[in-house]
């Protein structure tokens, strides 16, 4: 991930945030992000897709199709840690902190420990509708309308997928999680949900920027977009 945004995402910034020294770090970190996403969130449906038996059960089934990509993830969420703490230091930059150090820590119990692969599985499903959350970052970098047809496509999908692989996904994770405390040995259960409450918290505060940036009627103060958290 350093490689990829010292060299070849720093060949390929716009000339638009190049003139920028932040907004061109902003521009390789955002465009990291989306790489990360799209190869995590489809790589965790190919997973569960391989794998019908992790549908079924979220603990012992493990691949190395999995774990590889559940290491892969961390190794990210570590690079972009140090990257927005070197790089972007402000107080809306702590959220995102907080929520990396509880992925990160929720990630490595499955790694190491070779188990939960699916139910870490399931966690990356959110990466689906990141995917769309760093478009549309991106499209607000570039200036783009919030009228145009592609800001208001992407603006659909970005919504409808909030709901599905956010909403919904981390609803039913906290049920499981509860259904089957028994099966989980008690670190790993509160590991789990205290990280679950955080990020769900998170989630809901993430939902209301982007309902009041994009879907607001009535005039209000504008809201700054760059304060609406990257998810992971």
């Amino acid at each position: 991930f350093y490689i990829n945004n010292y060299w070849l995402l720093k060949a390929h910034t716009p000339g638009y945030v190049k003139i920028h020294e932040k907004k061109a770090w902003k521009w390789r970190n955002t465009a990291n992000s989306l790489i990360h996403s799209f190869i995590t969130g489809c790589g965790a449906c190919l997973c569960f897709w391989w794998t019908p038996a992790m549908r079924e059960d979220l603990i012992e089934p493990n691949t190395m199709a999995s774990h590889l990509l559940i290491s892969f993830s961390i190794g990210y969420f570590i690079y972009d840690l140090i990257d927005m703490a070197v790089n972007d230091r402000k107080a809306k930059t702590y959220e995102l902190i907080v929520h990396h150090f509880m992925v990160i820590s929720c990630f490595t119990v499955s790694m190491t420990q070779h188990r939960y692969a699916g139910y870490t599985l399931m966690a990356l499903l959110v990466e689906v509708n990141s995917v769309f959350l760093h478009v549309r970052q991106l499209m607000l970098m570039g200036k783009i309308s919030k009228n145009g047809a592609v800001y208001r496509i992407n603006n659909s999908f970005n919504l409808g997928t909030f709901v599905v692989f956010r909403v919904l996904t981390l609803g039913w994770m906290t049920r499981w999680l509860l259904q089957h405390r028994s099966d989980l040995a008690t670190s790993h259960f509160y590991i789990a949900g205290v990280s679950l409450a955080v990020i769900m918290a998170m989630n809901t505060i993430l939902l209301q920027r982007l309902l009041n940036a994009d879907y607001r009627q009535c005039p209000k103060p504008p809201v700054n977009d760059e304060h609406i958290l990257k998810a992971r």
